[in-house]
């Protein structure tokens, strides 16, 4: 059980809940903060002075006054108007991180939002009522207001969810699972949909999965070195200690590590005096990807827990407007990780080139034992080589661009969830890359006799080898490199 309380909520703790289905429950403090908040809106709410969104229309219309017997109709009209999403469905595990970062910012209490309106949001994630959000539509600022409000149509008994593996109406789907729709009130339609959450549940799953490629990295690379003969000494720490970067010390010794007690790979001058760089600085481009990650972890974890309602609920008579919507935060952190997780596949490619290529190895062309019959493994260098491709294009940031809406009164805006929706599909671009270097290690290892693997080496190509044999003939390769992408998911 994961407990709502003020500001905690970690990466891990979002991961259990969204892809292991833990259950989240509101602590008692909490309830008292959020309840609290709630009095101060609704007094708001019956005043005559001017409250964003409480009693007053959105975005240009802000200067239009609403009467207090009209709230109701104010907070589910904007829902309904507001759902203008297109594209595919976000994923399942995407939409239960919507679902819980929504509930962890409004249990700060600071939106004036009801408690029972929060409880049944997530009533709704602990029984895995899951609204249908398509993917596209959200311009990161006011925050994910399309993604958003395809949330709350399910959480009011309207729209689309997934319930049980299977998409229905939300009337439905909440009657299956015996959970009462909700009748907004004041403030409460804004307040669920003025946030970051979409673009950052999307992110941060990228962002999980990109700290997992590196690792998967390290143990790709140094699989290569031993089938290449690689030439440890520059990883020496010394050698990165003297330049001073954190990630590169870290690398230098994490291969050290793998490689503990492989006899494949050799020393400066036993058998040439340098490494390529996809080699010899696998300590310097992994290792800037790793600063790159910590830096970005700290950024994610401060969003997960952020407050980014509008207007938000300061004190008894404070209730102001800002931008805390605004998704720049993280649609220059997610643009960030892009280019960084590309790099990752970009040097395993490099890499990849040099197991296949025979100019540059002392191996069989391709790695095929009969070349000429067979192709070996000619063409997964080539979809490698797509990937990588397809990651360049996607690395151009998207939050350098910004179209004005509601009548020139957003004028400026993110595009963050754009840069989460690339990232997610740098990341898993990058992971492919990376199956395909170590299965074509663990061919080209095999080319070698009498050696002995490195401590962590060995344990990746026992786990390759249990899913895949070495190619004496041409075989289906996708489906050869898909089980070796499985292995790598499983094992790291």
């Amino acid at each position: 059980m994961i407990i709502i309380e003020n500001g905690t909520l970690t990466l891990e703790d979002f991961i259990h809940v969204t892809r292991e289905r833990e259950e989240v429950s509101l602590s008692a403090d909490t309830r008292n903060r959020i309840l609290h908040s709630r009095e101060v809106l609704e007094k708001a709410a019956e005043g005559t002075q001017a409250v964003y969104g409480v009693n007053t229309g959105f975005g240009k219309f802000s200067e239009v006054k609403i009467s207090v017997n009209e709230l109701k109709d104010l907070q589910r009209n904007l829902i309904v108007s507001h759902a203008c999403g297109v594209g595919h469905p976000m994923k399942t595990e995407e939409v239960r991180g919507v679902m819980l970062l929504r509930v962890n910012a409004l249990a700060r209490g600071f939106s004036g939002i009801r408690l029972e309106t929060v409880e049944t949001l997530l009533e709704m994630l602990n029984k895995r009522v899951h609204p249908v959000i398509p993917e596209k539509g959200s311009l990161g600022a006011s925050g994910d207001l399309a993604p958003l409000a395809h949330m709350v149509l399910t959480l009011i008994g309207e729209g689309m969810a997934e319930y049980n593996g299977k998409i229905m109406p939300s009337r439905e789907a909440m009657d299956l699972a015996g959970i009462h729709p909700v009748v907004l009130e004041a403030k409460e339609g804004l307040a669920l949909i003025n946030g970051t959450q979409a673009l950052t549940s999307i992110g941060a799953h990228a962002f999980y999965d990109a700290e997992r490629a590196l690792k998967t990295a390290n143990h790709t690379a140094a699989l290569t070195m031993e089938a290449l003969r690689g030439i440890t000494t520059a990883f020496d720490e010394r050698l990165h200690v003297v330049r001073g970067h954190k990630g590169q010390v870290e690398i230098s010794k994490e291969i050290l590590r793998i490689l503990k007690g492989s006899t494949l790979v050799t020393k400066q001058n036993d058998i040439r005096v340098q490494d390529a760089y996809s080699i010899r600085c696998i300590p310097q481009v992994h290792g800037a990807i790793l600063d790159t990650l910590e830096f970005a972890r700290e950024k994610i974890e401060v969003e997960l827990n952020a407050v980014t309602d509008n207007p938000i609920v300061l004190s008894e008579d404070e209730i102001y407007s800002g931008g805390n919507f605004h998704g720049e935060p993280m649609a220059l952190i997610f643009d960030y990780l892009a280019i960084a997780v590309s790099e990752l596949a970009n040097i395993s490619e490099r890499r990849l080139e040099r197991l296949v290529n025979y100019q540059l190895n002392d191996l069989p062309a391709f790695l095929a034992p009969s070349g000429g019959l067979h192709s070996g493994f000619m063409i997964p260098q080539y979809t490698a080589a797509a990937l990588v491709s397809e990651n360049k294009v996607l690395s151009h940031p998207a939050s350098v661009d910004s179209i004005p809406s509601s009548a020139n009164q957003e004028d400026h805006v993110s595009m963050g969830n754009t840069a989460a929706r690339k990232l997610r599909e740098i990341v898993e671009n990058t992971r492919r890359v990376l199956a395909i270097e170590a299965f074509a290690a663990c061919q080209a290892i095999d080319f070698r006799h009498g050696y002995t693997l490195g401590e962590g080496t060995a344990v990746i190509y026992k786990k390759i080898r249990g899913a895949v044999p070495f190619l004496e003939k041409d075989v289906i390769m996708h489906e050869e490199m898909n089980k070796v992408y499985e292995v790598l998911n499983t094992v790291l």
